[in-house]
């Protein structure tokens, strides 16, 4: 257990504090319609679609990783697995959103990814699709519906998911291989950690 006060990362390494969140019960639904050419679809994911909407949502600015160091037959395995759905926006025929909904634990779906470009943000895209997030988790006989977010990612997030519903229970550090060094991601991703070699 980390005692109080400053601790040295190692150099290469990137360290983020998470908030882990839960809703037992539906949250109310604040109803919003899709601005005019934006759509809402279920996926059925290829591996080169998946990692594409998870770069341009997520990798290049917030430095979202796990995903991008699997290999093809365990990203494949999770994309196929009827127990994990997806959905996405789509403005004007082009997928601006990744919406992940892991259902493998009994009794309870995880918001695994959540996350919209900057095609949609700002235009209640995000509001609308955590609207059918929590529909669709409730939809099925859960008890808990959960998530997790870091300070590495947008500072928007942790606010939006407690404004959803969602609770914070606890919080965890986690240290990882900077995915810029280790050449999962390009050394111009997540400008807002600095690199540390």
């Amino acid at each position: 257990m980390l005692g109080d006060g400053f601790h040295d990362v190692p150099a290469g390494k990137i360290a983020m504090v998470v908030t882990l969140l839960e809703m037992r019960e539906p949250a109310p639904i604040r109803e919003i319609d899709l601005s005019d050419g934006v759509t809402l679809r279920q996926v059925t994911p290829t591996l080169a679609w998946y990692r594409d909407i998870f770069r341009r949502v997520g990798a290049q600015e917030w430095l979202w990783f796990a995903r991008l160091k699997m290999s093809d037959a365990e990203l494949g395995g999770i994309l196929k697995d009827p127990d994990v759905t997806f959905f996405t926006l789509s403005k004007d025929g082009q997928d601006e959103a990744l919406l992940e909904l892991d259902f493998r634990q009994p009794d309870a779906c995880e918001l695994m990814y959540f996350g919209l470009t900057h095609a949609l943000i700002g235009s209640g895209a995000g509001r609308f699709l955590m609207n059918h997030a929590i529909a669709t988790a409730w939809a099925r006989p859960i008890t808990r519906f959960h998530v997790h977010t870091c300070t590495i990612d947008s500072p928007q997030a942790l606010s939006f998911y407690i404004r959803s519903g969602f609770k914070a229970y606890a919080r965890q550090i986690e240290v990882a291989d900077d995915p810029r060094l280790t050449g999962t991601l390009g050394q111009d991703a997540g400008p807002h950690v600095p690199i540390i070699e």
